[in-house]
């Protein structure tokens, strides 16, 4: 099944972009994203909105704004939401022009959103001129000492320092506080984040340099708060674009643009999204899905009902900009 959830150039938006594809507590699907209304640039007048699907993808309801401010200047993005399993909230940190931290929630499966407030003081560094909450999706840890943890996948920018870096939100008491871990550094950019099976946490990166043309790799063993260092994964190519990780027992799947050898200079890099799956906790990624041959850029993945997954991306014939996908595919 494949949908076009939001179409660039529709319902007052110049261009949608930066998914983000997650499952309420009730089972809706809620698809999150950027609405930046008069240009495809990362700056400008974008605010953050949302679509719900209750019957898995097959029709959506009409967009709604969760935040946003007047003014031409004003960026609100970069959305990174998580389902607390426990307490059925959904918490959503974002970004105010890509420097403050800001974190709204709902506790109705997503129709409605608490007024945001400020995460500065405990999750930045004023020293950073750059901040980006995921983009993508957060996680809540399900084994070990610290079950129950919600972790939020964040990258930053020093540039007086070690330049680009990653790091995550952590809190422990249902996302009534929030704090920054360790920091992953150089070179780290967009992530996102997975439990394996006996509790480590392994942070797939986008590496904006050093990057070999490949994934980045941290494991943390302690429930984020520090990591290792970056290991460039060889199975995993990257053109220096976001991508998307998700896992459950033992299954792994992972998506982002693999352009052809040797690329084509007309289309571009972000071209031909693709799904690998691992069995192995990450150690081999066989299985291999082109889910849109054209251009494509980011993706947001999620285990749906049935043995199905399904995913969110950027995508279109002649633009990735062209709008956002929703395609469910099995997982087999």
């Amino acid at each position: 099944m494949k949908t076009d959830v939001y179409i660039s150039g529709e319902n007052g938006y110049n261009t949608y972009r930066i998914p983000a594809l997650l499952a309420a507590w009730n089972g809706y699907l809620l698809a999150i994203c950027e609405g930046r209304r008069n240009t495809p640039r990362d700056y400008g007048d974008i605010d953050l909105l949302i679509k719900r699907s209750s019957n898995g993808g097959a029709t959506w309801s009409t967009q709604q704004v969760i935040y946003g401010e007047p003014g031409d200047d004003i960026t609100i993005g970069n959305p990174c939401p998580v389902l607390d399993h426990n307490t059925g909230v959904i918490w959503l940190p974002f970004c105010r022009n890509n420097r403050d931290v800001l974190i709204t929630n709902s506790d109705d499966h997503g129709e409605t959103w608490s007024t945001p407030r400020d995460l500065n003081a405990t999750c930045r560094n004023d020293a950073w001129n750059w901040y980006a909450t995921g983009p993508g999706i957060g996680i809540q840890l399900m084994r070990g000492p610290h079950e129950g943890q919600l972790v939020i996948p964040c990258d930053h920018r020093h540039d007086k320092d070690y330049g680009n870096g990653s790091h995550a939100l952590l809190s422990d008491d249902h996302g009534e506080t929030w704090r920054r871990s360790g920091l992953i550094k150089h070179g780290a950019n967009e992530c996102q984040v997975a439990e394996l099976m006996d509790g480590t946490l392994m942070m797939n990166i986008r590496m904006q340099t050093l990057s070999q043309g490949l994934r980045g790799v941290s494991l943390s063993e302690d429930g984020g708060e520090t990591w290792s260092e970056v290991v460039h994964e060889s199975q995993l190519p990257c053109p220096k674009c976001q991508a998307s990780l998700i896992g459950d027992g033992d299954t792994y799947l992972f998506s982002n643009p693999v352009p052809p050898h040797p690329p084509n200079p007309e289309k571009g890099d972000r071209v031909n999204l693709v799904v690998k799956r691992s069995t192995d906790q990450g150690k081999t990624w066989n299985d291999h899905l082109v889910l849109h041959e054209g251009p494509a850029a980011y993706s947001s993945l999620l285990f749906h009902a049935d043995g199905d997954a399904a995913c969110l991306y950027e995508g279109g014939t002649d633009d990735f900009r062209d709008g956002l996908i929703f395609q469910r595919f099995p997982l087999a």
